[in-house]
């Protein structure tokens, strides 16, 4: 068996051709394009080199994107001043709070107060919970582009048994949950999960999420499973030992290349819905 590779960069690729086309038509319709603000604040590198490639990505669809940097003593007040000026921009149609912000500031509190029509990264307490209720709202960009990539490849999840290992609130619980919107069964691990080989061997797909280092073994893992690895560390690693899954797993998602692409593309491609929205 050879595993399928599940490619987020060709599909990234390939949405932004479609995006490209819908902001074209947009900008005809309306004379405006989708606009995303994206909010740094401090000096962060990593944070920094984020920001610089979801603004690329905008400008790669035809869309714009309005960067907004703060210093890093910004307070917790003057952050949510800023969203609610950027809530009420009507020529704004997607916020962004780059994560992480410096440690003086409440961040779910700046989370939450982003408009939910304009929540394009899924990060409000509100969003998630219409998402688990199975309402509409914008997906957390990560897990959302996992579930788009496993559409893609017509990956089956209708009573599959899928257990995902990791549980932080903007991806392992909301990857949980839009797994069971789509009938899967669920199970959630996480580090302090006690025997943990055992729940893992059961899952007919695997997520790994758990941020440690190739933690999750391949002899974890049962043949025909379906791996996804939404972890990224220095030397090309992810969550998972992928190696030996090459010639074990279905499908797998390869670390670079897979999951981290889908995570900005499907912030772009929300940011296009929610100006669709807004402007057409």
């Amino acid at each position: 068996m050879t595993a399928t590779l599940l490619d987020g960069k060709a599909l990234a690729q390939k949405t932004e051709a479609e995006l490209q086309q819908r902001v074209a038509a947009l900008a005809e319709k309306s004379g405006a394009t989708p606009i995303l603000a994206t909010i740094l604040v401090g000096d962060d590198p990593a944070s920094a080199t984020y920001v610089k490639m979801k603004g690329n990505a905008c400008r790669r669809i035809g869309m714009e994107s309005i960067q907004v940097e703060m210093s890093g003593d910004t307070s917790t007040e003057q952050l949510l001043a800023k969203i609610h000026e950027l809530n009420e921009n009507p020529a704004v149609h997607g916020i962004l709070l780059q994560h992480p912000v410096p440690p003086q500031i409440d961040e779910r509190a700046c989370f939450d107060a982003i408009d939910l029509r304009k929540d394009v990264d899924g990060v409000t307490c509100l969003g998630f919970g219409r998402m688990a209720m199975g309402e509409e709202a914008y997906g957390c960009a990560t897990p959302a582009g996992i579930m788009r990539l496993l559409e893609a490849y017509d990956i089956p999840l209708s009573g599959k048994h899928a257990v995902v290992v990791g549980r932080s609130p903007i991806l392992g619980k909301p990857m949980a949950m839009m797994l069971l919107n789509a009938n899967a069964t669920v199970t959630i691990c996480h580090s302090r999960t006690e025997n943990l080989q055992a729940h893992i061997q059961q899952a007919d797909i695997v997520v790994g999420a758990v941020g440690k280092p190739e933690f999750i073994k391949a002899d974890w893992i049962k043949p025909g499973a379906v791996v996804v690895d939404a972890g990224y560390h220095p030397g090309g690693v992810g969550d998972i030992e992928l190696g030996p899954l090459h010639e074990k797993a279905s499908a797998l998602t390869p670390v670079p290349g897979g999951v981290g692409p889908m995570t900005i593309n499907t912030l772009i491609y929300q940011s296009v819905m929610s100006g669709e929205r807004s402007l057409g």
